[in-house]
């Protein structure tokens, strides 16, 4: 029989690790960084695919189209596609890559993106003027 006190110890550990978890998958919210472009060119930003997406959340701005450039440096096969299903589009990103997608203005709102199996999630916040 274990110790009452070896018990309490692994099991505040398994539920520190729980909420860490939900934590990392429904709670936490990335920074946003902002597209960048001048006159009526899309605003351009480059995304780098790790153990998720880096910025993670893009600010940009409404009415103008968005480019952004994926590099993916994770070999998993999670991260080998990203949807956009707003936009009903996605897109295959072969590894050591650099990809691009455009995609068309939007209103003000936001914009999710994912990986194909939806764990990796990123989104596009579309701002007024």
């Amino acid at each position: 029989a274990q110790p009452l006190w070896l018990k309490a110890v692994v099991a505040a550990g398994g539920l520190g690790l729980i909420v860490l978890e939900l934590w990392w998958f429904l709670g936490s919210r990335p920074r946003a960084a902002d597209a960048a472009g001048t006159g009526d060119g899309p605003q351009e930003i480059s995304i780098t695919v790790g153990a998720g997406y880096e910025p993670g959340r893009i600010r940009v701005q409404s009415g103008r189209p968005l480019r952004l450039i994926f590099h993916r440096v994770n070999p998993s096969g999670c991260v080998d596609r990203v949807l956009f299903p707003d936009y009903h589009r996605s897109l295959d990103l072969p590894l050591n890559a650099r990809t691009t997608i455009d995609l068309p203005a939007q209103r003000p709102g936001r914009y999710p993106f994912h990986c194909g199996m939806n764990m990796v999630r990123g989104e596009i916040e579309v701002v007024g003027e």
